[in-house]
């Protein structure tokens, strides 16, 4: 279903691309720094990465379309209060590995200078282990966000740093508390 739905999206954004003004497509990579909110996690951001892929659709003059395909990696540190509002034992770090697709407005405010803001959605991709080795069976499978940042354009490379923060309550186990995600994205792209 998955592979389904990310084909049908790179065929559709390939077929607008066709006849849009200003296509490329790209590679895109970099740092990322994640905090979850709620009581049973630590207040600070930890790190970890992204690398994906993008193209950037013209809707001629000053705005463009920039869809994402991002392979994510969040790390989170869990504060001592987890394991006495949740009764795991020993739960210290998780990762989580998100397929995130942000769908970005672009708007080049000079040649050098583009302003972003949209909506990600993302997809919790760890599968078949436990809640100790990964988070999955705490976590809900999606999540969804709002992003802005600003991008520079030299040339061919792109420089980029946005926010990202969570809608929704991305917590599975019960509703004590809401977790959301938050995250600071910086990275270096390439349009081919």
């Amino acid at each position: 279903m998955k592979t389904k739905l990310l084909l049908t999206a790179a065929i559709t954004i390939l077929s607008i691309g066709a006849f849009a003004q200003g296509f490329n497509i790209g590679i895109k990579g970099g740092a990322t720094l994640n905090k979850l909110s709620g009581q049973s996690f630590k207040e600070k951001f930890t790190y970890g990465y992204h690398v994906g892929g993008f193209a950037t659709i013209g809707l001629g003059g000053k705005f463009a379309v920039q869809p994402e395909v991002l392979f994510s990696q969040v790390n989170v540190d869990t504060s001592d209060k987890f394991s006495d509002v949740y009764q795991f034992n020993k739960t210290g770090k998780i990762e989580l590995k998100y397929l995130t697709i942000p769908l970005l407005l672009n708007y080049n405010a000079g040649k050098l200078i583009t302003l972003q803001a949209g909506p990600q959605f993302g997809i919790l991709m760890n599968k078949d282990e436990t809640l100790v080795q990964n988070g999955k069976n705490a976590f809900k499978g999606n999540d969804f966000s709002m992003l802005g940042g600003v991008q520079l354009k030299f040339s061919k490379l792109r420089v980029y740093g946005r926010y990202v923060v969570g809608l929704n309550d991305i917590n599975d186990i019960d509703n004590k508390e809401k977790w959301k995600n938050q995250s600071i994205q910086l990275g270096i792209g390439l349009a081919l």
